[in-house]
């Protein structure tokens, strides 16, 4: 069905006012850089964006190299921004500079406020739950620095009527056997206070039994946790649910087999995660080993088919339980807004050298070193028979291909009624869009009318 423009007055007043001051402020931007073309505006732009360039190469060689060449990189990284504010200093471009991040900035986060009023949230259905009578919850009291105890979630959840099985450090245990013993034993919920790979193996069993699964976020990261909108800096908190509790249906992944909550890495970073001493150094691993996975002996190339889209020679590809809303997994500071879409995100990184490092830093997703994707399916293959896999943080090795897909609406979360909620994510900027909502033009199906 085609499609055609008109007025829609059904558009948040706020969202057209703020997409208004965004364009308002784009053109200033180009307005102060018109007017000082003469007086070094010209110079500002070029300066920022070799600044820019000269840092992410700075960065690349520094990653990517050891001795003499990651000196250089870290030297370069840190002298290209810091030499760039200088020039501006020396030259009496700094007001101009200023003006134009000012007038920048205001625009992106007019338009990002935008498109947020214009685009509610569709908030995942909760729908009311009875009080389980015989909770089980299995706890790590090393997860999280020693969450357990410091919040005293053992007293808290016998006070609340659940049976708490405590892992012992000393002794590893298989989490998903105790969750089965536990289902044979009576129990009418599961739940864990632990870290993403433990609620993952404990929820795979929720699922298989049709039973509500209960998430305290007492893990390091809880990533888990905060896409759920449960509080992650009181994981008590969350024993609430037992008392007075609502129900999600969510979407729990497979990756050959095994349930994942979070998400599942392929290439670089699984192959970091292998190493034992990963978990007591993590900077100094990662600097140890990158240079021979990215261009050394270790290099590994990954091949995927994204819903049969070839995706060829990836270094590092992750997949996650429902899309991330921006590419920013990697730092920690990706979020997703909803985990009963039905699809997987999928993540793609290529970077070979300094100039691809320079191109994803300038052109960000819209680099070929980048690619964002959504799927059903996702199929990861290698020259080798067996790649490491890191599962919610968990390093593993499977036998390729390995196989990620989802099962929509498989798991029943138990969460309490009072919780901080999902963050509003941050919506990439569509200068297009933006410019629809200030002129109030809007696409809609041909032949319908308001």
């Amino acid at each position: 069905m085609g499609r055609t423009r008109g007025t829609d007055p059904g558009v948040d007043g706020a969202a057209r006012l703020l997409a208004r001051l965004a364009v308002l402020a784009a053109v200033g931007s180009l307005v102060v850089l018109l007017l000082a073309l003469g007086d070094g505006g010209l110079e500002v732009v070029l300066a920022g964006l070799l600044g820019i360039v000269l840092c992410a190469v700075g960065l690349w060689w520094f990653v990517a190299h050891r001795g003499a060449v990651r000196l250089l990189g870290a030297l370069l990284a840190v002298a290209a921004p810091v030499g760039v504010v200088v020039l501006y200093a020396y030259d009496g471009l700094w007001l101009t500079a200023l003006l134009l991040v000012l007038c920048w900035g205001v625009a992106l986060a007019c338009a990002r406020a935008a498109l947020r009023r214009s685009s509610p949230e569709r908030s995942t259905r909760a729908v009311a739950a009875p009080r389980p009578e015989r909770p089980v919850l299995i706890m790590n009291p090393k997860s999280g620095g020693g969450k357990v105890g410091r919040f005293g979630l053992v007293e808290r959840a016998e006070e609340l009527g659940a049976r708490v099985i405590l892992l012992d450090p000393s002794a590893p245990a298989d989490v998903a056997e105790l969750a089965r013993g536990a289902v044979a034993d009576g129990a009418d919920l599961l739940g864990v206070a632990g870290g993403d790979g433990t609620q993952a193996l404990v929820a795979a069993v929720a699922a298989e039994h049709d039973l509500p699964f209960l998430v305290v976020s007492a893990g390091t990261r809880n990533h888990f946790a905060m896409d759920l909108g449960l509080d992650r800096t009181d994981p008590s908190r969350c024993l609430d649910a037992l008392t007075d509790g609502e129900e999600l249906r969510i979407d729990l992944g497979d990756v050959a087999g095994r349930a994942f909550v979070n998400t599942v890495s392929f290439g670089v970073y699984a192959d970091v995660v292998q190493r034992p001493e990963y978990r007591d150094a993590k900077a100094g691993t990662i600097l140890t080993l990158m240079p021979d996975l990215l261009l050394g002996e270790g290099v590994r190339r990954l091949d995927a088919r994204i819903d049969g889209t070839p995706l060829s020679a990836q270094q590092a590809l992750l997949v996650s339980n429902n899309p991330y809303v921006s590419p920013d997994e990697f730092s920690g500071g990706g979020r997703r807004p909803r985990l009963d879409d039905g699809e997987l995100g999928v993540l793609g990184i290529r970077v070979e050298d300094a100039a691809q490092a320079a191109d994803l830093a300038v052109r960000g997703s819209q680099s070929t070193a980048l690619t964002v994707l959504t799927a059903h399916r996702v199929e990861v293959n290698a020259e080798t028979g067996e790649i490491p896999v890191a599962v919610d943080g968990e390093a593993l090795r499977m036998p390729t291909p390995v196989v990620c897909t989802l099962r929509p609406g498989a798991l029943r979360v138990l969460v309490p009624r009072d919780r901080p909620g999902v963050p509003a994510p941050v919506p990439p900027v569509r200068w297009r869009r933006i410019l629809d909502l200030a002129f109030g033009r809007v696409e809609r199906p041909a032949g319908t009318s308001r």
